[in-house]
């Protein structure tokens, strides 16, 4: 991966609507989506990967009044990824995650499954009535999992835009979001760019003396 490169290079805000991700390479890339850790493995995350004409516009019509500039970005996007995350996590949940778990023999010892399950649900208990912020708490580990997957798609040679310019509130409308128990937190634009409109002036950032401090 060439570091360098990333860190002058602006995100993709226009995209070449005649170029497709290659099948396969999508395959990697979702893969690569589906690895991204989350804490305590909750793995609270649905992803619905828009690769239609029809499936991207409906999320075009959807954003919002105020936010129609990024339409352009969604439908000239080779796919578009609605990133959602649970609303809160219920035991059925909990379960499907320790059966998953146990399956693939994350724990080859079943006294640390059992150990791993008891912490992990004494965890879930604080987040929920104690800190009160479980599913801000979610939230993030969606936004980790939108990191690390620009960077996979950077590895790939493939643009990756986050878009926050949205209504929620429609899009889970649109799409029937909240009926599985999760809303939508952010989307992840996926393409190449539009040659004629890249972005080429520096980028603009504080000082390192301004942003670390070494103790």
């Amino acid at each position: 991966m060439n570091l360098d490169r990333l860190m002058t290079k602006h995100l993709t805000r226009y995209f070449d609507a005649g170029r497709t991700i290659p099948e396969q390479t999508l395959r990697q890339l979702l893969g690569f989506l589906r690895s991204t850790p989350t804490s305590v493995n909750v793995q609270p995350n649905h992803f619905y990967v828009l690769a239609t004409p029809e499936g991207k516009q409906r999320l075009a019509d959807n954003l919002g009044e105020r936010f129609q500039d990024n339409a352009e970005k969604v439908l000239n996007a080779s796919h578009t990824i609605i990133l959602t995350t649970r609303a809160d996590v219920p035991d059925s949940h909990l379960d499907a995650v320790f059966a998953q778990e146990r399956a693939d023999g994350r724990f080859p010892d079943p006294a640390k499954q059992q150990r791993w399950e008891s912490m992990t649900r004494d965890f879930l208990s604080l987040r929920a009535y104690g800190y009160k912020d479980l599913n801000h708490w979610m939230e993030k580990q969606t936004y980790m999992a939108v990191g690390l997957t620009m960077m996979a798609a950077a590895e790939l040679g493939v643009e990756a835009t986050p878009l926050e310019g949205f209504d929620p509130t429609s899009v889970d409308k649109a799409f029937k979001i909240r009926e599985a128990g999760h809303s939508t937190t952010v989307l992840l634009a996926l393409g190449y760019p539009d040659p004629a409109r890249v972005y080429t002036n520096p980028i603009s950032r504080f000082d390192a003396d301004r942003l670390f401090t070494f103790l």
